[in-house]
């Protein structure tokens, strides 16, 4: 090419480089890399639980690690599924498997809980391959909305990755096939069911059957460890044949005996057969056993360890922090949750989500909530349903005010038997640097499933106007973190709620704010046919100001659909109308719209002008996410 014949430059590269490398022979101005290869280098994510302690699983774990090896030399990704019912060390099982391959695949661990038996259905996929993003290094703001989006940018990411994926819990095929990683990875999939349709995608499906009565022995053993199976031989053995097989069962049975050391084991074994009928809610033969461990295990609780474990029985989402327990049951609460951990009742997950947090084991949690609708009247699951649901909604609201502190929210009160100063205070501070919007963000992104539970199970609760109160508090959260599934499905549930109650301002709120979320995801006509609803309503109300509101969002509507000249008409109506009514904050915005407009029609100065005087006005009135757009 011209002139190249006389250059002076030469590339040259030394030394090891992470990422693209851009070379070139002269610079002018600044330089501005984007795109997926500009993401800062994140730490390999190792997700998977700790592994504990099996028996008589070396069969399958041989199996497991010769269907590896056979897809290894294929050069295919491994696929192994563990089915199996509940309590019989499904998830034990994989756990062991995989932690071995860590030296093999130093590009991370991934894990997920899918929810096949969760309150509220089984976990949504694609709010799973967005957590692997997002664990995998990818922005929240930059996980695309839709599923195939997400499945394809994972499938990249995980292309040229060696690492693990365990995928717990699964409900079906179909929920675990856009979660399968790309490339040389290895997936574990654990289910109740067989799972025979991963069959077809290349997985090897094995069936976990309870312990022999000698293997389960071999467990009581090391759970005790203190010689009591060895000097009662007739006793064990007769204790076991009453857990049928099932680790769950036998485990908790040990830990009862361990706390217990001057307690024979046939003190335990009369206990089980008295008890032996009781797991009637899950209906599978054989599971009896195990509500009658768990049975023993609740009775041995003081009164407020067990009342606490009854009233979390009734939690809406399948995790919870101490400060749940505190607003149940006050600082007796907190205290009895080390109660009910150190009872292997509960899961501490503190590990994986980085707080103090637990969860249920299924199987606990059906025998909790069943505790709760046999000991606790009517009235008493009502007021702990009540104080639960104000819970997250207050917190949400502090995380709400730190994010958007100028943001005129819906008035909220709390319901009957629950006391403003009975809620407890959940940590949403910031941490390692954050920010104190970031650290609220984080909370509220942590604490979603709870808080669509909520939304969800509002009218339960005896209070459904908590669905368009916890939506509205929600609202920062969607569009700062591209939560659509979780927008559409709060506004649609709220908006029912607030139409029922016949609130007008609610019904209003959640009309605009859910049509902003129909904006985002390409249903444009829809939200500006929800824009214009709220717009006839707040007219019909004598709501001046919320109707010149609607203005701007009508203009946005618009702006989507490719009417510009319509859209700035709009905006400039919002422009001069809500100042005057005293919302500079969304004046402000409507400002910054019309420069939008401005500098897509090329008038470049009056685009700056109406920008800057936007940006002015949005710092002063504390707004410094939209100052800064």
């Amino acid at each position: 090419m011209r002139g190249h014949e006389h250059s002076t430059n030469a590339n040259e590269l030394s030394g090891t480089v992470h990422g693209f490398v851009v070379q070139a022979g002269s610079v002018h101005g600044g330089i501005h890399v984007s795109g997926a290869g500009a993401r800062e280098e994140v730490p390999p994510p190792w997700q998977l639980p700790p592994s504990v302690r099996i028996t008589d699983r070396a069969d399958e774990l041989r199996a497991l690690e010769a269907h590896r090896d056979r897809a290894t030399e294929d050069g295919h990704p491994t696929l192994a599924a563990v089915s199996g019912l509940g309590g019989v060390g499904k998830t034990a099982v994989a756990l062991a498997w995989l932690h071995t391959l860590r030296p093999h695949f130093p590009g991370g661990q991934l894990y997920a809980d899918l929810g096949a038996q969760a309150p509220d259905g089984p976990a949504d996929p694609g709010e799973v391959v967005a957590r692997f993003l997002r664990a995998l290094g990818v922005p929240s703001a930059q996980v695309p909305p839709a599923l195939g989006e997400r499945v394809a940018l994972y499938r990249s990411l995980t292309a040229g990755r060696r690492l693990v994926v365990l995928l717990d819990d699964a409900a079906t095929a179909a929920q675990v096939r856009p979660l399968l990683p790309a490339g040389r990875c290895v997936t574990a999939v654990t289910s109740r069911r067989r799972m025979p349709g991963l069959s077809l995608d290349g997985g090897h499906v094995i069936h976990l059957e309870p312990l022999s009565d000698d293997a389960a022995i071999e467990l009581l053993d090391a759970t005790l460890a203190d010689g009591r199976v060895a000097a009662q031989p007739d006793e064990a053995r007769a204790l076991v044949v009453l857990c049928a097989g099932l680790p769950l069962a036998v485990r908790i049975a040990g830990a009862r005996l361990a706390a217990r050391p001057r307690q024979r084991i046939t003190a335990m074994v009369r206990a089980l057969s008295e008890e032996h009928e009781r797991l009637e809610a899950l209906a599978i033969e054989g599971d009896h056993d195990v509500r009658a461990a768990l049975d023993l295990s609740y009775r041995g609780l003081p009164p407020t360890a067990a009342r606490l474990y009854r009233l979390l029985g009734l939690h809406p989402g399948r995790e919870f922090g101490a400060p749940v327990a505190r607003t149940l049951l006050g600082e007796d609460g907190v205290e009895a949750l080390d109660v009910l951990h150190d009872a292997n009742l509960l899961v501490d997950v503190a590990e994986a989500s980085g707080g103090e947090r637990y969860r249920f084991h299924d199987l606990v949690r059906l025998h909790a909530a069943a505790l709760a609708a046999q000991d606790e009247s009517g009235d008493e699951r009502a007021v702990a349903l009540l104080r639960v649901g104000h819970h997250y909604l207050a917190n949400a609201g502090r995380a709400e005010e730190v994010i958007e502190p100028g943001r005129a929210s819906l008035e909220r009160e709390f319901g009957r038997g629950v006391e403003p100063e009975s809620i407890a205070e959940e940590d949403i501070g910031p941490v390692d640097g954050q920010t104190a919007a970031d650290a609220a963000l984080d909370w509220l992104e942590r604490e979603l499933p709870n808080l669509m539970a909520v939304v969800r199970h509002a009218r339960r609760m005896g209070a459904p106007e908590l669905a368009w109160q916890v939506t509205d508090a929600l609202w920062p959260l969607f569009p700062r973190r591209g939560r659509y599934r979780e927008w559409a499905e709060a506004h649609r549930e709220g908006l029912r709620a607030a139409e029922e109650e016949g609130n007008g301002e609610a019904t209003c709120r959640m009309l605009t704010s859910g049509a902003l979320g129909k904006l985002e995801t390409g249903d444009h006509a829809e939200g500006l046919a929800m824009f214009e609803r709220a717009a006839a309503s707040f007219q019909e109300r004598g709501d001046a100001l919320g109707h010149a509101r609607t203005l701007n969002y009508r203009g946005l509507a618009h702006q989507r659909l490719g009417q510009r000249d319509r859209a700035a008409d709009y905006f400039a109506r919002a422009a001069a109308e809500l100042p005057a009514l005293g919302d500079l904050r969304a004046g402000a915005l409507a400002r910054f719209n019309l420069a939008d407009i401005a500098l897509a029609q090329g008038r470049y100065e009056i685009a700056a002008v109406e920008a800057e005087a936007a940006r002015l006005t949005l710092e002063a009135a504390g707004d410094p996410y939209n100052a800064a757009r």
